[in-house]
């Protein structure tokens, strides 16, 4: 029986989605062997959530001053060291503040993104149900999308 060959996509620009995790550099590094691979650019990201303040109607709180910015300096950092560590430029690393799924989303279209890298943590039960990020981005993302197991 002859064989038939597979046509596989050529990536041009992989986006490795990370949490900052200590399994983030061996999520990191499958990325690499991928963009190698394909010799495609490879780019990092790092979102945070906004850190929502609940208070009781009766205080009054003074306004969070820097609270944000310092995280984000610190996810900085943190992605800095794991770019070195990958090999990837700085020019190729970006944090940003917001709600996970639709900032990797948003970065992926806005660019030009076609194989997104995330670490998806072997979660049964009601945490799979309940969903994750990496299962959101799956669903909804504008490319190809590889979950790289991490175990829990």
């Amino acid at each position: 029986m002859p064989r038939t060959s597979c046509l596989m996509k050529k990536y041009q620009h992989i986006l490795l989605a990370v949490d900052l995790s200590p399994e983030s550099a061996d999520i990191g590094a499958r990325a690499v062997e991928l963009a190698q691979f394909y010799d495609a650019r490879l780019s990092l990201l790092h979102v945070f959530e906004y850190m929502p303040v609940d208070a009781p109607n009766d205080l009054i709180l003074p306004p969070q001053t820097g609270v944000e910015e310092n995280v984000a300096e610190d996810a900085r950092g943190k992605l800095q060291s794991l770019a070195t560590q990958l090999g990837v430029p700085d020019a190729n690393c970006r944090v940003e503040i917001g709600t996970t799924k639709h900032e990797i989303l948003r970065i992926a279209e806005q660019e030009n993104v076609d194989l997104i890298v995330i670490g998806s943590h072997g979660r049964s039960g009601w945490a799979r149900l309940l969903g994750s990020s990496a299962n959101a981005v799956l669903q909804a993302a504008p490319c190809d999308v590889v979950a790289i197991r991490v175990a829990s």
